[in-house]
């Protein structure tokens, strides 16, 4: 039964293919751009004035934006971007159960099952440490944490400070590997399902969640005639969590420019400026591995040209950059893997649920420099060794952060105290983390259908011309 409903699923969303897809990318995009263009122009006209006795006029709290423009965005933008944001990541935990399990039924063989896993993990490793190591290698090259002076660091220190402390405590709480691992087995999946996207969750969150629907797709597959009548219930639970992705959606373009807007409109240029070398050198890594580590691994190990890949995989990059959440995103790069890239169904939604947890170049690069920069604004001298430790830690860090905005910041300060640099110092990034946020999740969602791309490229299974 189960090697009949792998034929059948891959033969049939192989006959499918999305005409809106390019049309929706489209508009995304326009949103974006519209967001973006009128984030900048508020920014720019309506800067806080300064009085004759220096205090800054209309700007009573202080952070260097405009209290009608600090209005509008927390009242307006924010809550309709946030609301698009709520309802795309409604469905992601009923999506990664039925879509991993059924993944698990479809492939049935546990021995092919396991070959995928290897295969994916091996995938996911080479491109996360070529991610680390690229930004390492840059950061140590163009060390932007010698251009920022002591009082410069002082001032960035002070005025995230509230937040630093916010990201401390979340650290604070942080778990060892062996309760890591023991937590990847929930004692209450339900419990973990209840808190896995905003990361409350008792144990694992999201990777306990799919270690259950694991266990579930392979008790399936053992006993498909038994198990039938939840086969079937988890398609239809799939179908209909599409469906509502579907008419969220229509809202991307609004939703994802409302966002975009927020963030550029309350973006301190000044704070900017005196960031500009760690920003450039975290853009420029992840660039790198985007343009050119990317398409290397996709012209070996696939048969699609790196240029076709990127055309077809558009409109997730452009809802990963609007949402900043790997989560947010997987309904789409589901679709677009299905119907744009056309891989086998079974191995994308096996590949890419693992992967929005499991696989973060982007997340794992920020963390590396980052923590090499604030080493650098500290005086804190690190070895060779102290360094690969970084690499090391950065990883595994980036298979466990939540794939929400700003989830990889607590992460981030443990990394920083192994290493012996102080702590608070996460506050002098926090200025422009949202914005080099939404950079390193297009760059994780593109990694995650580079490695699907990859993982079906080499599989017997795969129709050559899908992919021409």
């Amino acid at each position: 039964m189960s090697s009949s409903t792998s034929q059948h699923s891959t033969g049939s969303h192989h006959a499918s293919k999305s005409p809106g897809g390019d049309v929706a990318a489209r508009r995304i995009l326009i949103g974006l751009l519209v967001g973006g263009v009128l984030g900048l122009a508020a920014n720019v006209l309506l800067r806080p004035g300064v009085l004759s006795d220096g205090v800054a006029a209309w700007d009573l709290n202080g952070d260097g934006v405009h209290d009608g423009l600090d209005w509008f965005c927390q009242n307006v933008t924010t809550v309709i971007g946030r609301l698009f944001l709520r309802l795309m990541t409604a469905v992601v935990v009923p999506l990664v159960v039925s879509a991993l399990a059924l993944a698990v039924v479809e492939i049935g063989d546990l021995r092919k099952l396991g070959r995928i896993g290897l295969r994916t993990l091996l995938f996911s490793g080479i491109l996360s440490a070529t991610a680390v190591l690229l930004g390492l290698t840059l950061v140590n090259v163009i060390r932007p944490g010698e251009s920022l002076s002591t009082e410069a660091r002082q001032t960035l220190v002070e005025r995230n400070a509230a937040g630093s402390a916010d990201v401390a405590q979340k650290a604070s709480k942080a778990k060892s590997v062996r309760d890591i691992v023991i937590d990847m087995v929930p004692e209450n999946p339900l419990q973990e399902m209840a808190g896995a996207v905003d990361g409350s969750s008792k144990g694992n969150g999201m990777l306990a969640v799919m270690v259950a629907s694991l266990l579930l797709g392979a008790a399936l597959a053992a006993k498909p005639t038994e198990g039938r009548g939840v086969i079937v219930w988890l398609e239809g639970l799939n179908s209909v969590a599409m469906t509502i992705i579907g008419w969220a959606m229509t809202l991307a373009p609004l939703g994802a420019g409302c966002l975009v807007f927020s963030i550029v409109a309350t973006l301190g240029f000044q704070v900017l400026v005196t960031l500009f070398w760690f920003a450039l050198t975290v853009l420029l890594g992840l660039l790198l591995q985007l343009v050119v580590v990317y398409p290397l691994v996709l012209t070996l190990f696939s048969r699609i040209s790196p240029l076709t890949f990127f055309i077809k995989i558009a409109e997730a990059m452009q809802v990963a950059f609007g949402t900043s959440s790997s989560n947010a995103t997987l309904p789409t790069a589901l679709r677009v893997a299905e119907d744009n890239l056309r891989l086998p169904r079974e191995k994308a939604r096996f590949v890419l649920t693992v992967g929005a947890t499991g696989n973060q170049n982007g997340t794992a690069l920020y963390e590396g420099v980052v923590v090499l920069f604030l080493a650098q604004v500290f005086g804190v001298q690190l070895s060779l060794a102290q360094q690969v430790t970084v690499v090391l830690m950065s990883i595994l860090a980036g298979i466990g952060t939540a794939g929400v905005p700003g989830g990889s910041l607590p992460l981030i300060v443990v990394l920083m105290r192994s290493v012996g640099v102080p702590g608070e110092g996460i506050g002098i990034i926090m200025g422009v983390d949202r914005i080099l946020d939404m950079c390193r999740t297009v760059l994780n969602v593109t990694g995650d259908l580079v490695v699907a791309t990859c993982v079906s490229g080499g599989s017997e299974d795969l129709d050559g011309e899908s992919l021409s």
